[in-house]
């Protein structure tokens, strides 16, 4: 029942997983056949230093975007699944952003961040505060693009988070609450070890998600200036792109896969220990 399932995800995802494991040992651009190289591709790119910045960058973005996301989604959860006025109205509100394509997105944000005529500044120096630097200044540009993809893919955390919660039995929270606990403890205690499940489910997907950031920066500065703000993502697509090098490419690819790997294995196995063992 399962194996035409089994054939699409081996299609689509294992095999040219595979290839791009093989390119990455291989010198290859256009017009030329790939030439076994081993591990040249990996030495070339740890002893470059922008890629190690680049790491860096990916590293901040993701943990800012995760777990920004994630605290604000369960926040709003927790919030809109009590009893409120207008409270679907506010629910398609913060699904809104899914509904408009990154493209169209950026291009919003970045002109109400322009120096001159955006509004987000205008207000800001209206209060006195001044304008934001953002396209100048290293940090500042990649928090503006993790706030910008912290504000778009926040209905997918939300709505994962927000069915969790309103499935928690009103039994236990009634109990807790004759036991005495405070709305505190009924959360860590009742809520939070219920959701878990769901908390993990969204992490892991973001996770793997956000480690693959491209449109957000790209289209915000286009990993500049002089390549400050550049992310994985956007190393991959230069070394493909614009120097046409192949075997660095898919190098580059296979490391992102690690890397995405090595940060949701934790997740997979506490949501594998949770569901199964404890079934």
């Amino acid at each position: 029942m399962v194996a035409p399932a089994l054939v699409l995800l081996a299609v689509f995802l294992f095999l040219p997983s595979v290839y791009v494991a093989w390119l990455s040992a291989h010198e290859s651009t256009y017009g030329q056949a790939a030439r076994f190289v081993g591990w040249s591709n990996y030495a070339t790119i740890f002893a470059d230093r922008i890629f190690w910045r680049a790491l860096g960058n990916t590293i901040v973005v993701v943990h800012v975007v995760v777990y920004g996301e994630l605290l604000l989604a369960l926040g709003l959860a927790l919030l809109l699944a009590a009893p409120l006025r207008g409270r679907s109205v506010v629910i398609a509100m913060l699904l809104a952003p899914y509904a408009i394509t990154e493209a169209s997105g950026m291009a919003m944000w970045r002109y109400m961040l322009e120096p001159d005529v955006g509004l987000i500044n205008q207000a800001l120096q209206g209060i006195g505060v001044g304008q934001i630097e953002w396209a100048t200044q290293r940090w500042t540009a990649l928090m503006v693009a993790a706030l910008v993809a912290i504000w778009h893919h926040l209905p997918f955390t939300f709505l994962i988070l927000y069915s969790a919660v309103t499935t928690v039995p009103r039994e236990l929270m009634e109990a807790a609450e004759i036991d005495g606990a405070s709305p505190l403890q009924r959360f860590r205690n009742v809520t939070l070890w219920l959701i878990m499940p769901a908390v993990l489910v969204a992490v892991l997907f973001r996770t793997i998600f956000a480690v693959r950031i491209f449109s957000e920066i790209w289209l915000l500065t286009e990993g500049g200036p002089a390549r400050l703000t550049e992310v994985l993502a956007i190393y991959l697509y230069r070394a493909t792109f614009k120097y046409h090098e192949f075997g660095a490419a898919a190098a580059t690819g296979t490391i992102m896969l690690l890397l995405s790997m090595s940060v949701a294995l934790p997740y997979l196995w506490r949501l594998y220990y949770r569901l199964v063992r404890n079934a």
